[in-house]
């Protein structure tokens, strides 16, 4: 059956805003998506379209509904912890609790209130 996750979807307040915090701040690059008939933007990682933004709607009160959290598997944690203090951005980052391997785990918001982790190797440092 499920053999892999396709991409997540982020509603957008501000599309450009958006775009510029996930290729800007944390490497996706965009890349083609088809015309759907609303705003918005694929943005790419290894190749694949990963994350899905979608502009031009009513975003819910409750920003991430069900769904806690995106999880990406990332490179270059000490990179990108300066990056996110360089931006004034809130995060927190540990050890994955309960773990033997020892990944460190960064969460943090997106300019929508979407909540993302970003996992880093064990070996990494800061």
């Amino acid at each position: 059956m499920i053999h892999a996750m396709n991409h997540f979807t982020v509603l957008a307040e501000d599309l450009n805003t958006t775009i510029d915090f996930y290729v800007g701040l944390l490497g996706l690059e965009p890349g083609p998506r088809p015309e759907l008939g609303f705003p918005g933007a694929w943005l790419y990682a290894g190749g694949q379209p990963v994350l899905h933004i979608v502009a031009g709607r009513e975003l819910p009160v409750e920003r991430t509904g069900v769904i806690d959290h995106m999880a990406f598997s990332a490179r270059g944690l000490a990179q990108t912890k300066a990056r996110l203090d360089a931006a004034g951005m809130s995060y927190q980052l540990g050890r994955q609790a309960g773990s033997s391997a020892g990944l460190w785990q960064l969460f943090f918001k997106d300019p929508n209130g979407a909540r993302v982790e970003l996992d880093f190797d064990a070996s990494e440092t800061i």
